[in-house]
C-alpha cells in the first residue's frame, strides 16, 4: 500500500499543525481556511487509511485461524470482511488520483443538447437524470442552478452544482460530448437515431481563489424565471443573466426566489467560466483574455450510449466499456470515472 505515502502524508499532517499554533496564524482568513482545510484531508486520508490496514491485519488473523480450524461461520464472515476491505481500499486508491488544483471542489455542470430537437433533448434529459442518480448514490447534494424545458420533451439546457468533496474531481472526465443511439420513442416510424448532448464541468470557486473582475467588463441582465412546466413561475424578474463583455462568457440563474441570491450563483458560475478559461490560455490577467467562441463539436464524442441493434456504452478515450446501458444510465459510472482518471493520472 506504498501507494498511498502514508508516511509523508503524516509528517504533512504534523507540520500543517505546528503552523496552526504560530501567533499569526489567523491574521489570514484565506491562508488559515487553506491550511485548516488541508489538514482535514489528510486527517480524512491517515484515518481512512488506519481504519483499513487494521480490518487487513483482521482478515490475515481469522484466515490463520480457519487454516488451523475450519469454521464454516467464519469462513463466510472472512469472504464478507473482504470484499468490504477491497471496495473500501478501492475508493482510497481512486482518491490518490485526485491531485488536481481543483478536485477536492464542488463541480458546476451544464447540459446542451445537440441538433435534433426532440430527440436530443431528451438525451440531455436522460444525461441530467444520470448525474443526478450518481450525485444521490454518492451522497452529494445537487443544486439545480438554471432549467430550461425542451418544447415537447427533455430540456433544452440545464445547469447545476453537484456539492461536496472532490466532486470536480470525480466529474471531470465527464466533460464533453455524449453520443445516444436508439431507436426513437418519438419517430412514429421506430426508426434508429443518434442523438449528441454537451457536458461541460467546471470547478466551483472557493474564497481562497482570488480572481479580479473589473464589474465595468460585466453587463447584468434580469427576467422572470420559470421552472418546468410552468412551475414557480415568479412575477417579478428575480432571474440573473451577467455577461462578461470581453470574453462573451454567460452565466445565469433562476434557482432562488430572491434576486440577490441568483446574482450571487451567478456570479459564482461566471467566475468558475473564467477560471477554467484563464487555465486553458494559461494567461495571468483576465484583461488579456479575449473573445473566444467554443463551437461543440459534435462529431468527438467521448462516449457513445447504444441502445439498439445491441446493448452498450464504451468511453471512447479509455475503450473501456460495459454492456449494462440501463443501470449506466441509472448512475453507474463509477467505473467509467475510475478508469478515466486512471489513464490520465
Amino acid at each position: 500500500m506504498n501507494l498511498f505515502d502514508i508516511v509523508n502524508k503524516k509528517v504533512q499532517l504534523s507540520n500543517l499543525e505546528k503552523k496552526t499554533l504560530e501567533p499569526d496564524f489567523w491574521n489570514d482568513n484565506k491562508e488559515s481556511g487553506k491550511v485548516l482545510s488541508e489538514i482535514k484531508t489528510l486527517k480524512d486520508t491517515v484515518s481512512n487509511y488506519t481504519k483499513a490496514e487494521s480490518e487487513l491485519i483482521n482478515i490475515i488473523e481469522m484466515t490463520e485461524l480457519v487454516m488451523l480450524e475450519f469454521d464454516e461461520e467464519l469462513a463466510k464472515e472472512i469472504l464478507i470482511n473482504t470484499k468490504k476491505i477491497s471496495k473500501e481500499i478501492e475508493d482510497l486508491e481512486l482518491k490518490t488520483f485526485l491531485s488536481g488544483k481543483y478536485d477536492k471542489n464542488s463541480a458546476i455542470l451544464t447540459i446542451h443538447p445537440g441538433a435534433g430537437g426532440t430527440e436530443s433533448q431528451d438525451w440531455a434529459e436522460m444525461l441530467y437524470r444520470m448525474y443526478t442518480r450518481w450525485a444521490n448514490k454518492n451522497n452529494y447534494q445537487l443544486n439545480e442552478v438554471d432549467f430550461l424545458e425542451g418544447d415537447e420533451a427533455g430540456i433544452k439546457s440545464v445547469t447545476f452544482e453537484v456539492i461536496g468533496e472532490n466532486a470536480y474531481g470525480y466529474l471531470k472526465g465527464e466533460m464533453g460530448v455524449h453520443r445516444l443511439v436508439r431507436i426513437s420513442p418519438f419517430d412514429s416510424n421506430s426508426r434508429r437515431h443518434t442523438s449528441f448532448a454537451s457536458v461541460e464541468v467546471l470547478p466551483e470557486i472557493t474564497d481562497d481563489i482570488e480572481l479580479d473582475i473589473n464589474p465595468d467588463d460585466l453587463r447584468i441582465d434580469t427576467y422572470r424565471a420559470s421552472g418546468a412546466g410552468g412551475q414557480h413561475v415568479n412575477k417579478t424578474s428575480s432571474a440573473v443573466r451577467i455577461t462578461h463583455i470581453p470574453t462573451n462568457i454567460v452565466a445565469q440563474c433562476q434557482s432562488e426566489r430572491s434576486q440577490i441570491q441568483n446574482r450571487e450563483t451567478a456570479m459564482r458560475m461566471l467566475k468558475s467560466k473564467l477560471l477554467d478559461l484563464k487555465e486553458k490560455e494559461q494567461k495571468e490577467k483576465i484583461e488579456d483574455l479575449k473573445g473566444i467562441q467554443r463551437e461543440i463539436a459534435w462529431g468527438s464524442q467521448i462516449r457513445s450510449y447504444v441502445f439498439c441493434p445491441y446493448t452498450l456504452v464504451k468511453d471512447h478515450r479509455t475503450n473501456y466499456e460495459i454492456g449494462n446501458v440501463q443501470a449506466v444510465m441509472d448512475g453507474e459510472i463509477d467505473d467509467f470515472i475510475t478508469s478515466y482518471l486512471k489513464n490520465n493520472i
